[in-house]
C-alpha cells in the first residue's frame, strides 16, 4: 500500500485509547491523524491532555504528542477528517450506541472495542481467527442505517479470549458444556496500581456483567448469519465466574469441559497448536504467526512470563489433562488489552481492509 488510512481515534485519552496509539505507531496500513474525547480535552495538544495519565509501559509516540483534540461529540467535523476510527469511548450503553452509529451514518467505518452494539443483530461481534465470515452482515446493517460505506463492527470481551478460541479448535470433538472461572487483570478496568491501591495484595469476586458476557458472548461468535441478522448458537451451556485479581495485564482462565466425542490429550494438543484462521492466511499486520500454543510444563502459562506471547496477541495455553467430573480441563492465558481490546480490534481492522469493507475516502 503506497498510502496508509487515516484513522482517528474515539475516546483518545482513556486507557484503552492510549493502547490504540501505542499498537498503532509505525503501523503498515494505519496512521493515527485523528484523536477526539470529552469536551474537557478538546482544544489541548494529546500530550497535554493525558498529562501525568499515560499508562503505557512504552513512550508516547511523538507523532501524536501535538496533535490537537477534537470534541468526540462534534461528529462531521471529525468524520471529515479521517478513513475510518476506532471507539474506544467512555459514556452510557446508549449514547456510546447512538454516536457509533453517527459516525457510521457520515459514511465512515466504526471498529469498535465497547460493548454496546455486541448484541445489535446486524453488528458483527469478531475475532478474525474463529468468525470473520460475520462481517457479511455489514451489507444489512447499510442497508438499515442508509449507507454505502459506514458501518459499525465490534470485538467481543477480553475476558473470552483465553478460552473461546481454545474450545474453537476442539469443534469436531463437540465440546458442549463448560466451566470456566476468570482471573482478570486491573487494566480490564482501566486502572493501575497507582489508580487502585486497593487492589494490592487483594481479590475481588465480582465484575459487574462479566460473567453474563463471558457466558453469551461465545455462543453469538460461534452463530449463523441468517436473513442478515446473526443468530447465536445453542451449541454449548457456558457457566463462568469472574474474579479480579491483582494483576497489571493478562486474563487467566481455568477451564473444565465436557465433550459429545472425546478426544485424547494428544489430539487436544495437536488441534491447538495447528490451529489457524484467516489473519494467519492472509499473513495480517498484527495476526500472530501461531495463535495458541500448547505449554508442557506443569507451571505454565505464566502471566509474568508469557502474557507477551506473540505480542500479546496470541493465547497459551498449559494444564490439560482429564477431570474426575469433567472429560478435560486447562488453564489459558491471553493478554487483556491488546488481544482482548484494543489489538483485536486492530486486527478486525485489518481483516475488514483485506476483506474490501475499509477503503480511503
Amino acid at each position: 500500500m503506497n498510502q496508509k488510512l487515516r484513522v482517528g481515534i474515539l475516546g483518545a485519552t482513556g486507557m484503552v485509547g492510549q493502547r490504540f496509539i501505542a499498537l498503532l505507531e509505525e503501523h503498515p496500513w494505519f496512521e493515527v491523524t485523528t484523536v477526539a474525547a470529552s469536551p474537557r480535552s478538546a482544544g489541548k495538544s494529546y500530550e497535554e491532555a493525558v498529562g501525568g495519565r499515560w499508562k503505557m509501559t512504552t513512550p508516547m509516540p511523538q507523532g501524536v504528542k501535538k496533535l490537537v483534540v477534537m470534541n468526540v461529540n462534534e461528529v462531521e467535523k471529525v468524520a471529515s477528517q479521517v478513513d475510518f476510527v476506532f471507539s474506544a469511548v467512555d459514556m452510557s450503553k446508549e449514547e456510546i450506541k447512538a454516536i457509533e452509529e453517527s459516525y457510521a451514518k457520515t459514511e465512515t467505518p466504526v471498529v469498535s472495542n465497547n460493548s454496546a452494539h455486541r448484541w445489535t443483530p446486524d453488528v458483527p461481534m469478531v475475532v478474525p481467527e474463529i468468525n470473520p465470515e460475520h462481517f457479511e452482515v455489514i451489507e444489512s446493517q447499510r442497508k438499515r442505517l442508509g449507507t454505502k460505506r459506514g458501518f459499525v463492527a465490534v470485538k467481543p470481551n477480553c475476558s473470552i479470549q483465553s478460552y473461546a478460541p481454545v474450545l474453537t479448535a476442539w469443534k469436531e470433538f463437540e465440546p458442549y458444556e463448560v466451566v470456566a472461572t476468570t482471573y482478570q487483570a486491573i487494566s480490564g478496568a482501566g486502572k493501575t496500581f497507582k489508580d487502585w491501591p486497593e487492589m494490592v495484595e487483594n481479590i475481588i469476586p465480582f465484575i459487574g456483567g462479566e460473567e453474563e458476557k463471558s457466558e453469551q458472548e461465545p455462543l453469538r461468535l460461534w452463530g449463523k448469519v441468517e436473513d442478515g441478522v446473526i443468530k447465536k448458537s445453542d451449541c454449548m451451556t457456558i457457566t463462568t465466574q469472574c474474579i479480579r485479581v491483582p494483576v497489571l495485564n493478562g486474563h487467566t482462565a481455568a477451564v473444565f469441559v465436557k465433550f459429545k466425542k472425546k478426544p485424547t490429550k494428544e489430539q487436544l494438543i495437536e488441534k491447538l497448536n495447528a490451529f489457524q484462521g484467516l489473519p494467519q492466511e492472509l499473513d495480517l499486520p498484527s495476526a500472530p504467526k501461531q495463535f495458541i500454543r500448547y505449554m508442557e510444563e506443569d507451571n505454565r502459562p505464566q502471566v509474568a512470563l508469557d502474557v507477551d506471547y506473540e505480542n500479546g496477541m496470541g493465547v497459551s495455553v498449559g494444564r490439560i489433562r482429564e477431570d474426575s467430573i469433567y472429560d478435560f480441563k486447562f488453564v489459558g492465558l491471553s493478554h487483556n488489552t491488546v488481544r482482548g481490546a484494543a489489538g483485536g480490534a486492530v486486527l478486525c481492522a485489518e481483516t475488514l481492509k483485506a476483506k474490501g469493507y475499509i477503503q480511503a475516502k
